[in-house]
Parts: C-alpha cells; structure tokens; sequence
C-alpha cells in the first residue's frame, strides 16, 4: 500500500496508562476529531485475545474515519482484526519477514534510528519510517537518540514517508522544521493530555505550520 506523506502529519501511538477509566476507542475518536491522521495501537501488555478485543474496538473508529490504522509489533493480532498493517522496531520481526506475513498490500511501518537501518527498512518493504528517539522518553528509556543532521540524511536518501518519534511535545516540534519530515508521531503529548480533542487541534495546526 503506498501511503500519502500527508498521512503521516499526526501519527497517534496508543497508550492505555493514560486513559484513568476512559474507553481508549473514545479518546482515538476525539483524537481523529481534532486532526489525527494515523493510528498504532501499541499494547506490549496484553494478552492475546485482550489485544483483538481491544484492537476490534479501535479499529471501528479509524474505519469509520478512513484513518490509517497499524498494530505495534503484533503481526498475529494485525491478521486476525483485518487491521491496515503493522509496525515494528529493530528488535521485532524483521522487516521482511513481516512483509512475507501480511502480505504486500498490508502497510509495513519501521522504526529506525540511523541512515543504514532506514535504507534497510526501504529495500525490505517498508511504507514509511518512524526515525528516533528525537528526545529522552518516558515511553521507551532505553532509546537512543538519533540527530538532526541524522533525521535530515534519511529524509533527503529514501523515498517513503519519514515520521519522527520520540518524546515529542507541542513545545518541542518546531525544532525539526527544515529536516524534511513529513509528520510526528506522538504518545503523551495525545493521550495524556485531559482533552484530547484539544489537544490534538493544537498540535495539528503548529504541524501544518512547521511540515506543510
């Protein structure tokens, strides 16, 4: 599936801790509501047939919305909820190896922290790329943080869709303008956030400003 650059504008990546007794379908709507172009549903702690149920329920609103909708890491889970593809980091399944799984129309999303691992990704099949850690996270301590000057070499050597992860804020995006990004992918800054609609238009209108 070739995907739009425009798709990659607000990229929400799920985080349950956040919702304190909110439904996590209802917050990726409002989320959807005020600007969200992408979803992942990143849910390392579930059990299987929690993370289908789950899964199910997030993507009826990204359906009903025709947003792009990817599972993190979880090909088995990605196939049996119909989802519109996966995302893996260089930890997970290798990038191949998941395209050979979920087929070639399925999106294949990779996460990549240097030039090597980013032509990598596109020469096995990858759709877009989620480049970082920009900035330390609360999500992923153990990330490594991958350079200006590293994010702008990707951008300008591969092809497909680059979007920037990694403890990014409405504070701190303006940064990358000029890097050759096409969109942020973002955690907390979503759904820690008490109105996520908000929030989401918010950060929208400064992305516009800064990538569009």
């Amino acid at each position: 599936m070739k995907l739009s650059k425009e798709s990659m504008r607000l990229y929400a990546v799920t985080d349950s801790r956040w919702l304190n007794g909110k439904s996590l379908a209802g917050e990726v709507e409002q989320a959807i509501k005020g600007g969200v172009t992408f979803v992942q549903l990143r849910e390392k702690e579930l059990a299987y047939d929690a993370f289908v149920r789950l899964a199910c329920e997030v993507k009826e609103v990204t359906d009903a919305y025709k947003v792009p909708f990817v599972i993190n890491d979880n090909v088995e889970v990605a196939l049996a909820v119909q989802a519109d593809g996966v995302h893996v980091g260089q930890t997970d399944m290798a990038a191949g190896d998941v395209r050979s799984k979920i087929g070639p129309d399925k999106i294949l999303g990779v996460s990549a922290r240097t030039l090597q691992q980013a032509m990598t990704a596109q020469q096995n099949g990858a759709d877009y790329l989620g480049v970082g850690a920009v900035y330390v996270t609360d999500t992923k301590d153990d990330a490594s943080l991958t350079t200006m000057e590293t994010i702008k070499q990707i951008c300008t050597t591969v092809e497909i869709p680059v979007c920037v992860i990694g403890g990014l804020n409405y504070d701190n995006l303006d940064a990358l303008k000029g890097t050759g990004i096409d969109g942020f992918a973002l955690v907390s800054a979503i759904f820690a956030e008490k109105d996520v609609y908000k929030a989401c238009k918010q950060l929208r209108a400064k992305i516009e400003r800064i990538v569009g």
